[in-house]
């Protein structure tokens, strides 16, 4: 890749990588870095919010700089992960609704729908184009899945993804499954440790893999997991062209475009370098690979001349459309009514944990 300095680039495709920022603001040094021919997106962390009104102005700004539509993403599930708080509807997290699911399957289904509407509503309005949701993983044993997985039963994630699914489709956000093929059945986290699950391929289908093929056909983009499978492959999904290219692609039909896990995550390092954990990340079959600490992004687009795939095409499917504007949403008794019932929901989930 080239140092393209402030150089515009109108109508350049979209590079494969989706880069973290550090602050409020884009820096100038971070203003090269967008209009980087590698650079297809960016995503977004608390760091980079204050209120709706600055991450509205925040966004816009990417899309100016960059002289392209570059995709905007976050991590918003609600509960532990939701990265913007003051200002936007308070989300529970997605393990209360499989809670009120063993209850009662058609409330938890009705909540489900409201949560990935609000959510991805209130994020197109500021406009963000994509959250990484939602989590497909079963909550069993996982330190760092716990509650943000639905439930430990395959059968209730599937109909409460479809849910929310649907929530977020009507929004005008794309959805994307995470993490393939399964982090939920494995104590360590993937952040933090190297991630190990040694049961066959057919444990593996017979459980955690489920979700992914049930719901293939309704997600727009899978995340692949940072875990390693040896009894399936030698190296972690995200790095394996056998659990893209032949379980994901082949096997499960998948069409849509598919993600590498942040590479700055420890369990990420086995690859090597941060130069070839991009590189074997898309040689394995990922659409594109992201790239969080700003650190690491500088290191990655100095003075490097390495080729990048075309991520085009994998990238602007996944542009959000609104489909409301802030004066329905505010306006509109039944939106008022959703986000009042989820944001009560979040204050009373202690009841149903």
């Amino acid at each position: 890749m080239r140092d393209t300095g402030s150089q515009t680039n109108t109508g350049q495709a979209l590079g494969p990588l989706l880069i973290g920022l550090a602050s409020l603001e884009v820096s100038k040094d971070e203003s090269n870095w967008l209009r980087h021919p590698a650079v297809g997106g960016v995503v977004l962390f608390s760091r980079n919010y204050h209120d709706p009104s600055q991450l509205s102005k925040l966004n816009h700004s990417i899309t100016e700089i960059a002289s392209r539509d570059l995709l905007i993403c976050v991590d918003h599930e609600g509960g532990r992960v939701q990265r913007f708080k003051e200002g936007f509807t308070r989300l529970p997290a997605l393990a209360v609704l499989g809670k009120m699911y063993a209850d009662s399957p058609c409330n938890a289904k009705d909540f489900a729908y409201r949560h990935g509407r609000v959510m991805a509503t209130e994020l197109l309005l500021c406009g963000v184009d994509l959250s990484f949701a939602p989590v497909l993983d079963i909550g069993d044993r996982s330190v760092v899945i716990g509650d943000r997985a639905f439930a430990a039963e395959p059968a209730a994630i599937i109909e409460l993804s479809g849910a929310y699914i649907a929530g977020m489709h009507d929004a005008g956000m794309a959805a994307t499954g995470k993490h393939f093929p399964g982090h939920g059945s494995v104590e360590a986290d993937s952040h933090t440790n190297d991630v190990c699950d040694p049961r066959s391929f057919d444990e593996i289908e017979q459980a955690d893999l489920k979700p992914f093929a049930g719901l293939s056909e309704k997600l727009d983009a899978m995340m692949m997991a940072h875990v390693l499978y040896p009894a399936v492959d030698d190296k972690p999904a995200g790095y394996s062209p056998f659990w893209i290219k032949s379980v994901l692609r082949q096997k499960l039909n998948f069409q849509g475009t598919i993600f590498s896990d942040d590479l700055c995550m420890y369990a990420a390092k086995v690859a090597g370098g941060l130069d070839d954990r991009v590189r074997e990340s898309l040689l394995a079959g990922c659409d594109a690979v992201l790239v969080c600490d700003p650190a690491d992004v500088a290191r990655l687009l100095t003075n490097n001349e390495a080729s990048f795939v075309d991520a085009d095409a994998a990238l602007k499917r996944l542009k959000g459309r609104l489909t409301v504007t802030r004066d329905e949403v505010e306006r509109v008794g039944e939106w008022r009514q959703w986000k009042k019932s989820i944001q009560q929901l979040e204050l009373e989930q202690s009841k149903w944990t």
